[in-house]
């Protein structure tokens, strides 16, 4: 089985959403979504990773695929949850109404319908597609609870003696909503309440309601938020709230901030770690496959480093989680041979920082990025980036690798996150502001 370091990335064709995160048994799952067929969005799958470290991943192949009249075209995003000692996974069930003609894995527009199942394996390991699935929300028909084809994601948790699901929505495709259900068993539930909100664009999906200490924390991706004509209209985004179990009513406490300001990252998923953190990880969207050599699969898609989530001062903080930090050892200079390496520095106004042709520089008081010279013949995605003005020192911590560099301002009280295509190692060339540098022990190569 194929095995990762730091990122897990599409074992060959196509990964996108994280899927049924959780440390269970020992191990961390992480699911996603996977089109195991071609490097392109499809019928949806869950493929299956584990990990003893959330550093080093085994894929474990596929463990959900459709088989259901009702989820026939797709096992699309959910969540997991331990319950009496088996592995409960949640998902959304899509059934085409029409499809298209020359594309199978694609519906003719609007002509969908969603529905909630889940699944439960005794070991986490191993899961029977044909008998142990069960739908248990069935299309939602009134359009003042949620939309029929459009009501996705669920993600479920257990608080005050009772089982909670929060899901993403849309009214009538023009306003986003998040909608809670519950339930007494984790099986049989009831429809409870749902917020709208203009912050959710006209569709929100992915959602996540956490506490951070005593305070909630919201994660949501929405749709349509940005209007600027170029890709990836939909971004990951946070917000302060307040929720109620009574009554399941949420309320946002200030306006939402980016998850991650390069607006690649989207559907994040969070998990508490084996020391009880907070920890997150999410898709890295890619524009096309990353170059392999002759003989091995093309791929797209991948998951960021695992991040764990804080709230500092009333800010949400999204830092580098501690394991990524034990698999770097400090050298002299750049090893320029190596696919992975670690930075840190720190910039004043006005200075600036080339890793190979992808460029970081403070000006005005924000961190900002340009990738235009690692992104050549890609058009129609942003290539320049910007953190919001950063008060007092700004602290860099800097993860580089073939396809993605992560930087991590102050802690993650900002985090700055682009996918690129170098075609030599970042390390050679660089230019400006002096660092310190790390590479992976032993050697470890992210391949």
């Amino acid at each position: 089985m194929k095995e990762d370091v730091l990122h897990l990335k599409a074992p060959g064709n196509w990964i996108n959403d994280p899927n049924g995160f959780i440390y269970y048994k020992g191990e961390y799952h992480l699911f996603f979504q996977h089109f195991p067929y071609s490097p392109r969005w499809g019928t949806m799958h869950w493929g299956h990773a584990v990990s003893k470290d959330l550093v080093h991943w085994k894929h474990l192949g596929i463990a959900l695929f459709p088989t259901k009249a009702y989820d026939r075209n797709g096992v699309f995003s959910g969540s997991a949850l331990e319950r009496e000692g088996k592995l409960c996974l949640y998902y959304s069930a899509v059934r085409y109404l029409e499809e298209q003609e020359e594309d199978v894995h694609h519906a003719r527009k609007g002509m969908t319908e969603t529905s909630q199942a889940m699944i439960t394996s005794e070991d986490g390991y191993h899961f029977d597609n044909w008998a142990d699935k069960r739908q248990i929300i069935p299309v939602i028909r009134d359009e003042e609870k949620g939309s029929a084809p459009d009501t996705r994601d669920p993600k479920v948790w257990q608080e005050a003696g009772e089982y909670f699901m929060i899901l993403g929505s849309t009214l009538r495709q023009q306003e986003g909503r998040a909608v809670f259900y519950r339930s007494r068993d984790g099986e049989n539930w009831e429809y409870a309440a749902q917020l709208r909100a203009p912050e959710f664009g006209n569709m929100l999906e992915c959602p996540d309601l956490f506490s951070v200490g005593e305070q909630r924390v919201f994660l949501g991706s929405p749709m349509g938020v940005a209007r600027d004509g170029l890709e990836y209209s939909a971004n990951a985004m946070c917000w302060l709230a307040d929720w109620d179990p009574q009554d399941c009513a949420m309320k946002l406490l200030a306006r939402g901030s980016y998850v991650d300001y390069g607006l690649d990252l989207y559907a994040p998923q969070t998990n508490l770690d084996r020391e009880g953190r907070r920890v997150m990880i999410a898709w890295m969207r890619m524009p096309k496959p990353a170059e392999t050599p002759e003989g091995e699969a093309p791929w797209i898609g991948m998951m960021c480093l695992p991040r764990v989530v804080e709230v500092k001062e009333g800010k949400i903080c999204f830092g580098v989680h501690p394991e990524v930090e034990k698999c770097f050892v400090p050298v002299k200079e750049p090893q320029s041979q190596k696919d992975i390496f670690r930075l840190r520095t720190a910039l004043k106004e006005g200075e600036s920082l080339n890793l190979g042709g992808y460029r970081i520089w403070r000006e005005d008081g924000a961190v900002r990025t340009d990738r235009s010279q690692v992104f050549e013949g890609i058009k129609g995605y942003r290539t320049r980036f910007s953190t919001p003005k950063i008060q007092g020192q700004c602290r860099l911590d800097i993860f580089v690798e073939p396809h993605l560099i992560e930087i991590f301002v102050n802690e993650g009280e900002y985090v700055v996150s682009n996918i690129v295509y170098g075609r030599k190692p970042f390390a050679e060339g660089l230019e400006g502001k002096a660092a310190e540098w790390y590479c992976l022990e032993n050697g470890q190569i992210n391949a």
